[in-house]
C-alpha cells in the first residue's frame, strides 16, 4: 500500500509510524512539508515534493494522510478528492462554517467513504465500553464533562501555531472537537442550541513564570512551525478557559468546561440517564456505570494499559490504527466515526465560539438545514 502525507509534524509522524507497525505492507512514497521536523518517524529517505498536487500525480498513492495545520486541510482534501485518492485527515477537518459547507458539497459529489478522520476518542476503550452499556442507562437526560490540560500543554498551545484562530479555528474546535463528537454519539442526537462563556486569564503577562522550574514546564512540549518563544506574551487569540451549555434535539443537556492551566489534569464525563448513570475519566483511567437501584453495571480500570500505548490518547491511537488497518484491508465494513460526524462536531464547536463572542445563545436550526441540503446522512 502506497502512502503519502501532507505534513510530517509530531502528530502525523506518530500516527503514521503506528500505521507502519500495524501494516508492514505500507510504503511511504512521498511527503509535502516545508518544515519536515519529524521525517525520521517515517524514514529520512521518503521523497520530498514541492506541492501536494505534483505529489499525488506522480506517486499515485492508495492513501493520502492530511496532517497539515488545520487551515490547509480543505485545500489538501480537495486535491486528494480530485486525484481519486482515499484520504485520512486529522481533526478538525476544516476551520470555518463556509469551509464545512464547501467540503459537504464535495463529499456529496465524491462520496463520504473517500475521507476517514482522526477523531480518536471514538476508538478509545472508554467509549467501546460505554457504548456497550449505554442502552441500560435509558434515555440520556443530562451530561457534564470537561477537558482540563496541564500548564505544559496549555503553554504549548499559546506558543504553537494553534494559538491563532486563523490557523487552528480556535481552541474549542482544535482540541475539544473530540469531546463534542463523543457526546453527540452518547445522546444519539444533534445539538440544537448553545451558549458559552470564556476568555484568557491564565496565560497573561502578570502570571509569567518567576522560577526556572515553572519556565521549564512552560517549554516542555516543543513547537516548531510559526511558533513564538513565550506563552505569556504571545500574540495568540485563543481562549485559555471556556464553559459551554449545549441542548440536544432529544432534550438532553450538556455542561462542558475546558481549561488550559490545570496542574492535576483530567478529562471527565458523567452521563445521566432515566435508568442509570455512567462516569469516567480518560486521564485517571476508569469507567463505572450504575443502575438506579445501585447495581454496578460496569466497572473498568484502565490504569494498567501497556505503557507504550497508554501514553497516546489513553491507548486509543493504537486502537484507531488497528481499526483503520482492518478497514483498509477489507476486513471491516465500517469505522466507529466518519467525516460527517466530524463536520457536525466542528459546526457545534464553531457555534460555541460564536456564542462566546456574541454573549448570546446560538440556535443551530439554520446551520443544520443548510448542511442537510447536501444529503450526507442519506
Amino acid at each position: 500500500m502506497r502512502v503519502v502525507t501532507a505534513g510530517i509534524g509530531l502528530r502525523a509522524g506518530h500516527v503514521l509510524s503506528i500505521l507502519k507497525e500495524t501494516m508492514p505492507e505500507i510504503e511511504f512514497v512521498g511527503f509535502y512539508d516545508p518544515q519536515p521536523t519529524y521525517l525520521h518517524m517515517i524514514g529520512e529517505d521518503v521523497p520530498r515534493y514541492e506541492d501536494v498536487e505534483t505529489m499525488l500525480a506522480q506517486t499515485k498513492p492508495d492513501l493520502f494522510f492530511v496532517g497539515s495545520p488545520n487551515s490547509f486541510h480543505l485545500a489538501h482534501i480537495k486535491a486528494g478528492l480530485a486525484a481519486g485518492v482515499r484520504i485520512f485527515t486529522e481533526k478538525p477537518v476544516v476551520t470555518t462554517k463556509d469551509e464545512t459547507m464547501e467540503l459537504a458539497s464535495l463529499l456529496a459529489e465524491y462520496g463520504t467513504d473517500q475521507v476517514m478522520v482522526g477523531l480518536v476518542l471514538r476508538y478509545s476503550q472508554h467509549m467501546v465500553d460505554l457504548r456497550a452499556v449505554l442502552d441500560q442507562l435509558g434515555p440520556v437526560t443530562s451530561l457534564e464533562a470537561n477537558e482540563h490540560i496541564g500548564p505544559y500543554h496549555g503553554a504549548f498551545f499559546m506558543r504553537d501555531w494553534r494559538r491563532m484562530i486563523k490557523w487552528s479555528g480556535g481552541f474549542m474546535l482544535e482540541k475539544c472537537c473530540h469531546d463534542i463528537d463523543i457526546y453527540n454519539m452518547v445522546t444519539r442526537s444533534r445539538v440544537s442550541k448553545v451558549a458559552s462563556f470564556g476568555g484568557r486569564k491564565s496565560f497573561t503577562p502578570e502570571f509569567a513564570p518567576t522560577s526556572n522550574t515553572e519556565n521549564e514546564i512552560m517549554h516542555r512540549k516543543t513547537s516548531v512551525w510559526e511558533s513564538v518563544p513565550d506563552a505569556f506574551h504571545s500574540d495568540g487569540d485563543i481562549i485559555d478557559y471556556q464553559t459551554a451549555i449545549l441542548r440536544y434535539d432529544t432534550g438532553a443537556s450538556l455542561a462542558f468546561h475546558t481549561n488550559l492551566n490545570v496542574p492535576d489534569e483530567h478529562r471527565r464525563f458523567c452521563v445521566m440517564g432515566a435508568k442509570g448513570m455512567a462516569e469516567g475519566d480518560f486521564v485517571r483511567g476508569y469507567l463505572k456505570a450504575t443502575a438506579r437501584d445501585g447495581t454496578v453495571i460496569a466497572d473498568h480500570d484502565y490504569t494498567q494499559l501497556e505503557a507504550s500505548k497508554a501514553s497516546a490518547h489513553y491507548g486509543a491511537d493504537h486502537m484507531m490504527v488497528a481499526d483503520i488497518a482492518a478497514f483498509l484491508r477489507g476486513e471491516a465494513d465500517t469505522l466507529p466515526v466518519g467525516v460527517v460526524d466530524a463536520l457536525e462536531a466542528g459546526l457545534v464547536a464553531m457555534a460555541l465560539d460564536e456564542a462566546r463572542v456574541s454573549g448570546g445563545m446560538v440556535d443551530m436550526a439554520e446551520t443544520w438545514a443548510t448542511f442537510d441540503t447536501y444529503g450526507l446522512r442519506g
